[in-house]
């Protein structure tokens, strides 16, 4: 076993997808494309509950703005303090861009 991860391929292909897109229109089409509406609301309600987190706000509070559960929101925790800095990437571009 070469302890390589057997997704790593098919993520690298889906970060490339994602690199090849050029505006916000695109990004739209393709997530349209690839996920159901259900999934995107999930994936967007991550980022929503990773800022509020971010900016310290309660997990009762963010519970009760975003309607994830606590589950969800110790799992964005997690990630945005001790993940891969996807979030923490994002969250600080899109604080510089004004978009937060």
């Amino acid at each position: 076993m070469s302890g390589q991860d057997p997704g790593a391929n098919s993520t690298k292909l889906l970060a490339k997808a994602f690199s090849v897109l050029r505006n916000e229109e695109e990004y739209c089409q393709f997530l349209g494309d690839l996920f159901t509406a259900g999934e995107l609301e999930i994936l967007a309600q991550r980022l929503i509950v990773a800022n509020m987190l971010d900016e310290c706000d309660t997990y009762t509070r963010i519970a009760e703005s975003t309607g994830a559960s606590t589950a969800t929101i110790s799992r964005v925790k997690r990630f945005l303090t001790g993940g891969y800095g996807g979030y923490r990437l994002v969250l600080d571009r899109l604080r510089e861009k004004g978009d937060l």
